[in-house]
């Protein structure tokens, strides 16, 4: 059983695409957003709240009750809101159970983006959202890797289902950014008992792509 306060996080590996290099081509003109947005603000309260509008429809039809996340936060460094007794890590997005809120550096997040186009935000969102869902669903795992890696393959499901609604446009070369991030991401060795533990990059990639291709349902 998680401890209440526990910070569910992306991992801020992350970080790793834009201080070595490892983003590709860089950032695109075209938006991930059917509307066109295209600054950092837009991608993220298009993110939001289609993720949001997407559980919410899918709770329903299941005939459960989706409960809003509480806030939606962004700090800077080290500013932001406590999780119950731990702080927030710099160049990072978590989920915090005890107050049932979202924060993320928003530094970070924007370097990303610039670094790698508007599909990371597309992912790290809706992998946060994941973990909230998990609290609402009370799904409970042994293992951590295992919250991570459902949480990677349920941003895997919402953004497919958000694509084959026409509320996301995916891009040429929006997959393989979506999965460099994850690669990024992914821990260097199979140790499923660190208590850390996020998966590697081909267990990251694999949840995800199992929810891209199957649904949230697969997950």
């Amino acid at each position: 059983m998680r401890p209440a306060a526990r910070l569910l996080t992306l991992a801020p590996a992350l970080l790793l695409l834009a201080s070595c290099g490892l983003a590709g081509p860089g950032p695109r003109e075209t938006s991930m957003d059917a509307a066109g947005a295209d600054t950092f603000e837009q991608d993220v309260a298009t993110a939001r709240t289609l993720t949001e509008a997407f559980w919410k429809d899918r709770f329903a039809r299941q005939g459960l009750a989706y409960r809003p996340i509480s806030a939606f936060i962004p700090y800077d460094g080290r500013s932001g809101p406590r999780c119950g007794d731990e702080s927030p890590v710099p160049n990072n997005a978590f989920y915090c159970p005890a107050g049932h809120f979202i924060a993320f550096d928003r530094v970070w997040m924007e370097a990303l983006r610039e670094e790698m186009g508007d599909g990371s935000v597309y992912l790290i969102i809706p992998h946060e959202f994941g973990h909230a869902v998990q609290a609402q669903l009370r799904t409970e795992f042994e293992l951590n890797v295992q919250v991570e890696l459902q949480a990677d393959c349920y941003a895997g499901g919402t953004l497919s289902a958000l694509v084959e609604s026409g509320q996301l446009i995916a891009q040429p070369g929006d997959a393989d950014e979506l999965l460099l991030s994850l690669e990024a991401a992914g821990d260097p060795t199979d140790d499923w008992l660190d208590p850390s533990a996020h998966g590697t990059a081909e267990q990251r990639q694999a949840a995800f792509t199992t929810g891209y291709e199957n649904g949230v349902g697969a997950c």
